[in-house]
């Protein structure tokens, strides 16, 4: 059996060149540079002891034996890189990592950047709102409404807003961190951020009880692992791996592991069911 080393890499890395093409580098030098999130529970984050955890790093860990057992390597070096949602792209475009396993959602505007694998999961924004208040958008109208700012679910609240006609005051954070602890201390009406990730803040706030999530999904969003444009050779490496992780009950896993209890919606069972690929 061929053994993956996970480590972690706080400060910066020396970056390959990007022309070079991934599966010659990785034979070449031994090692696998991942990109995740660090603020992106339960999809991508980091862990109180500098690890990385979360659906879509547990998904690279498998990727990335099955990359060890194609290249006959009997010994990968796995190197976890945090990321922000400001370089995540720009240190895949660049080669300083394979591949982005954070809770990235696929946009033809991001496919200028970068690729992406086939999808690993479907998510939408969704509304964190005080107990009680009317979760729909227009009953937010004139309110402070908070988002993560340099996402798509900041585009997506603007392009709402402008459909609707509505005007409110929309504030940006750096980090979820932050949103959630405006809403805890009521300096804003709303957090909008992806429904996976509202239900990590909301299941960790200590003021749970006086929250809500709303029904009300403002889009739907598919989600992949970033590579490097135009490598063919690894992407259909990469998504062999994840077809097989469909086809065998392991994504599901992976799933009800980080979200205890919770069930896959609509449109994540048709995922399951369409994702796999006839070899």
């Amino acid at each position: 059996m061929r053994h993956i080393l996970p480590s972690l890499i706080a400060s910066a890395i020396f970056a390959l060149p990007a022309g070079a093409q991934t599966l010659d580098r990785i034979l070449e030098t031994g090692e696998l540079n991942l990109g995740y999130r660090t603020d992106a529970a339960p999809l991508s984050y980091q862990q109180n002891d500098g690890n990385p955890a979360g659906y879509t790093p547990l998904i690279c860990v498998s990727v990335a034996q099955s990359i060890a057992n194609a290249l006959k390597l009997e010994n990968l070096d796995v190197a976890f890189v945090p990321v922000t949602t400001e370089d995540r792209f720009e240190k895949v475009a660049s080669g300083e990592i394979d591949l982005l396993c954070g809770a990235a959602t696929i946009t033809l505007d991001r496919r200028e950047i970068v690729d992406f694998s086939d999808p690993v999961y479907v998510d939408g924004t969704a509304i964190l709102l005080p107990n009680g208040v009317q979760g729909s958008l227009s009953d937010l109208a004139g309110k402070k409404l908070g988002v993560r700012a340099a996402t798509t679910t900041e585009e997506a609240l603007d392009l709402s807003l402008s459909a609707a006609n509505l005007t409110a005051e929309v504030i940006t954070f750096e980090n979820h961190a932050d949103g959630i602890s405006a809403m805890e201390s009521k300096e804003i009406d709303a957090y909008f951020a992806d429904q996976s990730i509202l239900m990590g803040l909301f299941q960790s706030s200590p003021k749970a009880s006086e929250l809500m999530i709303s029904n009300e999904i403002l889009t739907i969003e598919k989600q992949g692992l970033a590579m490097t444009r135009g490598d063919a050779d690894f992407r259909l490496l990469v998504d062999a791996s994840i077809s097989d992780l469909f086809n065998n009950g392991k994504m599901r896993e992976f799933f009800d592991a980080v979200m205890p209890g919770a069930e896959p919606g609509a449109a994540l069972q048709a995922m399951y069911l369409l994702s796999p690929t006839a070899r």
